[in-house]
C-alpha cells in the first residue's frame, strides 16, 4: 500500500515540476523494483527467515 502512495507522491512532484521526466522515469522504475521484491518477501515468507 505504501508503494502506491510513493507512486502517486512521484506523480505529484512531476507534475508540479519537482521532477524532471528522466528522474520520474528512474524513480517510478524503482519504485516497481521496491514493490516486486516486496510482494515476493510477503508470499514467500519463509526464504526470508519469518515464519
Amino acid at each position: 500500500m505504501e508503494n502506491s502512495e510513493t507512486k502517486g507522491w512521484l506523480k505529484f512532484a512531476f507534475e508540479c515540476k519537482y521532477l524532471t521526466e528522466e528522474q520520474y522515469e528512474k524513480l517510478t522504475t524503482q519504485s516497481d523494483e521496491v514493490g516486486k521484491l516486496l510482494n515476493h518477501m510477503m508470499s514467500n515468507p519463509e526464504k526470508y527467515g519469518a515464519a
